[in-house]
């Protein structure tokens, strides 16, 4: 162990004895290494937008959907199976779990027309599971469905329609027909895309259900609840079980809907990050190949060194060891400040301008880091291996002579 430390010692000595033939190797490599780390640390964040992309569609890992529907082609009595699905559902202890009715047509009270306007029905914890953004306001809670005016949440193409007012009591729609009244506008959702026009009110289930007896004829519900993603593949077969039980007449189906469930998407991910994580590899090969010729140049002006070296009883080991460390140690150095430089670009405002609507930004991966700093003294490994090859075979005479 001693003879490791004294040759990282000796090895640090040479290094800030050849300050500006390090600082040369180390350029190239702290450019590969940083670029390395933050090409694996982007691809988290690219990982982690894709990851909530996916979640609005089609809910957080893992999402349970519930669908039924008569054997005989009959209407559904929505009412009393929701009432079974909620005496099942307390068994489970679910901890998120919604009803989704999508689309019902209402009538809003626009300041040119009255306009025709697809709307969804929902609970709060809808937004939990889909991971819906908010451009202003917020989504619904649970204590809403005491407000004397139902709240509701729209899309920022109906928000413009008139004005963009500011959120709050003083900004409600007026709804026509059955739902009559006034509804406080508590949210504005964000456009999907460039160009997204889609005008559409979410409202709670309950406050529907409080004005109409009964929902469309056309109209269907489905339930969704967030569980956890070990167990799914139990709870999901059991939890039809249950739902069946006494429900000879009605065809239930439960199914996983969130991307994780599919193996596409998850290869996907994983294709981009070899595609990312091979680019950055390529960088810091290219680096190592001229730490190499550096390495090279240098060791053929210090053959003088290591014959007096060897005249003075340093074994081949010693020197092997002491020549490979001069580069491990250097491309360690280097490797630390790339990943430093990575950190602070990561930092940057514009970075997350590319990243924007992420709700849950991932903090600096550990992976990154450790990736970064272990190839780091990989490629020093390999640039060391030859020139302390060529050290260790030189002779010690012809060394001295020259």
């Amino acid at each position: 162990m001693s003879g490791f430390v004294g040759a990282v010692g000796e090895a640090w000595s040479e290094l800030r004895h050849h300050k500006l033939r390090v600082l040369l190797s180390l350029i190239g490599i702290a450019v590969s290494v940083g670029a390395l780390t933050a090409v694996v640390a982007l691809s988290e964040y690219q990982r982690q937008q894709m990851a909530e992309q996916s979640d609005q569609s089609g809910g957080r890992p893992a999402t349970l959907s519930i669908t039924a529907s008569r054997i005989d082609g009959a209407p559904m009595d929505w009412e009393s199976f929701d009432a079974h699905l909620g005496r099942v559902a307390e068994r489970y202890s679910f901890s998120h779990l919604t009803r989704i009715v999508d689309p019902v047509q209402l009538q809003v009270q626009t300041p040119e027309q009255v306009r025709p306007v697809m709307a969804r029905l929902v609970d709060p914890a809808y937004a939990v599971i889909h991971r819906s953004p908010v451009l202003e306001g917020r989504w619904f809670q649970d204590a809403d469905a005491e407000l004397l005016a139902p709240p509701v949440v729209i899309t920022e193409a109906l928000w413009d329609v008139y004005g963009r007012p500011a959120l709050g009591p003083g900004f409600a729609v007026s709804l026509q027909g059955d739902l009559a009244g006034e509804y406080t506008v508590v949210g504005v959702t964000p456009r999907l895309y460039a160009g997204d026009e889609e005008k559409r009110v979410t409202l709670m289930f309950d406050s529907y259900a409080a004005r109409r007896d009964a929902l469309p004829s056309d109209a269907m519900i489905a339930w969704e609840t967030w569980v956890p993603e070990d167990g799914v593949a139990d709870l999901g077969p059991a939890l039809a079980a249950d739902l069946r039980a006494g429900q000879d007449d009605i065809e239930i189906n439960v199914n996983r809907t969130d991307w994780a469930s599919r193996p596409d998407a998850q290869s996907s991910m994983a294709v981009f990050e070899a595609v990312t994580g091979g680019i950055a590899g390529l960088v810091l090969l290219l680096g190592g190949l001229g730490l190499v010729n550096i390495q090279l140049v240098a060791m053929r002006q210090r053959i003088r060194e290591i014959g007096v070296r060897r005249s003075f009883g340093a074994t081949q080991g010693r020197i092997f060891t002491s020549v490979l460390l001069e580069s491990v140690v250097a491309t360690a150095v280097a490797g630390v400040i790339g990943i430093a430089i990575a950190v602070a670009i990561l930092r940057a405002p514009f970075v997350m301008d590319m990243f924007s609507g992420l709700q849950d930004i991932p903090p600096f991966p550990v992976r990154a880091a450790v990736t970064g700093l272990v190839a780091a003294v990989a490629i020093g490994a390999l640039a060391g291996f030859i020139p302390a090859l060529v050290a260790v075979r030189s002779n010690v005479i012809d060394a001295l002579r020259f």
